[in-house]
């Protein structure tokens, strides 16, 4: 089977999206039974970024006709396509909270995503918590979305060296919903510091503060130091739909703080401690309690992580495959 995928999201970001492109096209190529090639266009500018959205995707990209299938791994897509089409669908953020994205995302998605789902054969959606976004937000049919949910890489492990002193770790780029905000007043609370690991992002998003410290971008070895080395790890943003700093976390050891009532709720399984996002002072206790039951915790959060693996989601992918040519 010959699949062609869209890698032009990693241009544009080292987050989810890419991690999700680089493990996924990964085991893939290591497959007997799939021929991967790639498609892009463009770079990081806003002037690529408006040629991509505005003419590549809707109208280039379904002109594919080298491949037997077309795997856009977001929601941006051709708005038909000559050979079946699949969609991956990471969360519908921009439209629960539109508010916290530029103006060009929150006026271009409600008007195109829609669009391209109708035009694919299959959605994956990364979480049960993203299918029931589909369902409710979309009106995408169900029996056309499959769950295939993220993993974690055989980089992020227990095993290794961890970063010195007694801090806690929030991963993610400097964005809105990220929370980041509460979670400076939240660690004020503490007697701990705050490191932040992340790209400097959009809604004018600042980490600053006693004992606040933000190192911007790491590489994964980087990140697995600090993710053993940390007290816990706190992820309390507002609204994702998977969540993998979760998981890398919990596969290196690290106790977690989450959010109750969200896609990281699903991905954790009783596996970290859950808060409201949007009260510090219970961000802070969590925090506190995270590092307190380390000796439970981690047990959990290693058991939970062996569970996910990029292997088992090219396969349940090439099934996704299979039902789009059927």
């Amino acid at each position: 089977m010959r699949v062609a995928i869209d890698v032009s999201p990693l241009a544009q970001t080292r987050a989810g999206t890419a991690r999700y492109l680089k493990g996924l096209t990964r085991e893939l190529e290591r497959r007997d039974d799939v021929a991967v090639s790639t498609r892009s266009f463009g770079g990081k500018s806003r002037l690529s970024t408006l040629a991509r959205d505005g003419v590549w995707y809707p109208f280039l990209l379904g002109r594919e006709r080298a491949a037997d299938v077309l795997h856009c791994p977001t929601y941006r897509g051709p708005l038909r396509s000559r050979v079946p089409l699949v969609v991956t669908v990471h969360d519908l953020a921009v439209l629960r909270h539109p508010e916290a994205f530029n103006r060009w995302t929150r006026t271009y998605s409600p008007r195109v995503v829609p669009a391209v789902l109708r035009a694919a054969r299959r959605v994956i959606a990364v979480s049960d918590f993203t299918r029931r976004e589909l369902v409710e937000l979309l009106g995408v049919p169900d029996a056309k979305i499959r769950v295939v949910p993220n993993a974690v890489g055989d980089e992020f492990t227990q095993e290794g060296p961890a970063e010195a002193g007694d801090y806690v770790l929030a991963v993610g780029t400097l964005e809105p919903r990220k929370n980041l905000d509460r979670l400076v007043e939240a660690i004020g609370k503490t007697d701990r510091e705050l490191r932040v690991v992340g790209a400097r992002g959009w809604g004018g998003v600042e980490v600053r503060g006693n004992g606040v410290r933000w190192l911007g971008e790491v590489d994964d070895t980087e990140l697995a130091r600090l993710y053993r080395g940390a007290a816990c790890v706190a992820y309390p943003s507002l609204y994702e739909g998977f969540g993998i700093p979760v998981l890398e976390a919990m596969a290196c050891g690290a106790p977690v703080v989450t959010t109750r009532g969200t896609a990281m709720e699903e991905v954790a399984d009783g596996a970290a401690v859950l808060v409201d996002a949007r009260d510090p002072a219970e961000i802070a206790a969590g925090i506190e309690r995270a590092a307190a039951e380390r000796e439970t915790l981690v047990p959990r959060g290693l058991e939970r992580a062996r569970a996910f693996r990029w292997d088992a989601v090219a396969a349940a992918t090439v099934e996704v495959y299979k039902e789009a040519l059927a």
